[in-house]
């Protein structure tokens, strides 16, 4: 079969048969059975895990919070792969629909990374807890933004008001782009990505510090700072990798559009976001375990309104963060290259738009290129300040300004850059408003 035929079948795909345990309906029944015997099991273990760690408040520690979590995930990964497979045994079928297979794909993947991601968590909750148990009680203290009440209550309902747009303005994204099969095309699956990266980002951190400020309290404590170290790198280096493919994807879609389609696939898609998902995966696991590997004596009070690596590494007290320092400063060098990779390919955009003989097709595409190349550039510059400035122009405001511009501006303003400009997503919202209204009604 040519290759134009290969890649038109495979594009009208439209269900894919999942694989049958057996042909007889008894075993078939059988299997039915055993399937709903194991999924009873689970919901039961992990429902009864859920209920007493938020019944009894003996449980309400590090450990059992932990056990929560990790049953919750269990609940939803199990749910997302075994009903299917019961319902197909019982129903004698094995057919799964394109977009249901790709959402279960993704959930059991997003899932099962999360769970993998709490384990490593879990064992360092351990490892703390037996090995150091001196440091376990340990408690940081948060940089207050203000002493004055009133100033606290400012701070708290400026940084309500931002975490609510940023939950409005990424879960409206993944609403659109879930629900209309329209935008089920590569740069939406990335701006789906994006959207939960920018909500998992700014859940990291904002919410404490809006804690902090409304109940008049600075302290984290140890292990609630090293998951707010692990989970902040995590998202953001994940981030920035999924920022330079969605530049990669651009280039090939307006620079090499007969390539597109052959090139960046629904298969590349996945290999691509999963890249992006795992390369933060790993600096995570790095910087978070070369950060806490490091001895503390310079007391704990930390200059940020979150637990950020530098201001950690100043309450060393030995050359032992030196390792840490070269490993960010690889990172950034990474980044950089990254970021010069996003310049270059926006570059070839560019040059590619100036030759569209349309002036309004020319003001689209810039007006869609620009602000990202701009939040890239914001988010790359602040970093860089924040992790390689030296000691000596170190202020607490400073940092402060720098932190809010890299952690809590792009997940704010990221759904206005890449979305609520775009005509496809504003139509979408709008048939679903209209949809819900008329429902009501």
């Amino acid at each position: 079969m040519p290759r134009k035929q290969q890649i038109s079948s495979a594009s009208s795909i439209t269900e894919f048969l999942l694989l049958a345990f057996t042909d007889k309906r008894e075993l078939q029944l059988l299997h039915f059975w055993l399937f709903l015997g194991i999924y009873l099991a689970a919901l039961l273990g992990n429902g009864l895990i859920i209920t007493a760690v938020v019944c009894n408040h003996h449980f309400h520690s590090p450990m059992y919070f932990f056990l929560l979590t990790l049953s919750l995930l269990d609940l939803a990964s199990i749910s997302t792969t075994v009903p299917k497979a019961m319902a197909n045994s019982l129903w004698d079928t094995r057919a799964i629909s394109y977009s249901a297979c790709a959402a279960q794909v993704y959930l059991f993947l997003f899932l099962m990374s999360a769970e993998f991601s709490l384990l490593t968590i879990m064992s360092n909750d351990r490892y703390v807890a037996i090995c150091k148990p001196l440091h376990y009680g340990t408690l940081f203290l948060l940089l207050a933004f203000m002493d004055t009440r009133e100033l606290q209550l400012l701070h708290f309902w400026l940084f309500l008001g931002i975490y609510l747009a940023a939950l409005l303005g990424n879960g409206l994204i993944i609403t659109a782009v879930v629900c209309n099969h329209h935008l089920h095309s590569p740069m939406y699956f990335f701006l789906l990505n994006l959207s939960l990266l920018d909500l998992a980002s700014i859940s990291t951190t904002v919410p404490k510090a809006m804690a902090n400020s409304l109940w008049d309290s600075k302290a984290i404590s140890y292990l609630g700072c090293t998951a707010q170290v692990f989970l902040f790198v995590f998202f953001i280096s994940a981030e920035f990798s999924l920022l330079t493919i969605m530049s990669y994807d651009r280039y090939m879609a307006i620079c090499k559009p007969l390539h597109y389609g052959t090139l960046v696939g629904s298969r590349a898609c996945v290999h691509m976001a999963t890249a992006a998902w795992g390369s933060g995966f790993l600096y995570a696991v790095l910087h978070t375990a070369n950060t806490f590997s490091i001895p503390l004596c310079q007391g704990n009070a930390l200059d940020q309104f979150f637990c950020e690596i530098p201001q950690i590494l100043k309450l060393s007290c030995s050359d032992a963060y030196l390792w840490e320092v070269w490993v960010i400063v690889v990172s950034i060098f990474v980044d950089f290259v990254c970021f010069f990779f996003i310049v270059l390919s926006y570059v070839q955009i560019f040059r590619a738009v100036l030759k569209i003989p349309s002036e309004q097709g020319r003001h689209k595409a810039f007006s869609m290129c620009l602000p990202h190349l701009a939040v890239v550039s914001l988010f790359i510059s602040t970093v860089m300040v924040a992790y390689l400035k030296p000691p000596s122009i170190s202020s607490p405001l400073l940092d402060m300004v720098v932190a809010v511009l890299y952690s809590v501006v792009p997940p704010a303003v990221n759904p206005l850059i890449y979305s609520m400009r775009n005509q496809e997503v504003k139509d979408t919202l709008k048939k679903l408003i209209q949809s819900a209204l008329s429902q009501q009604q």
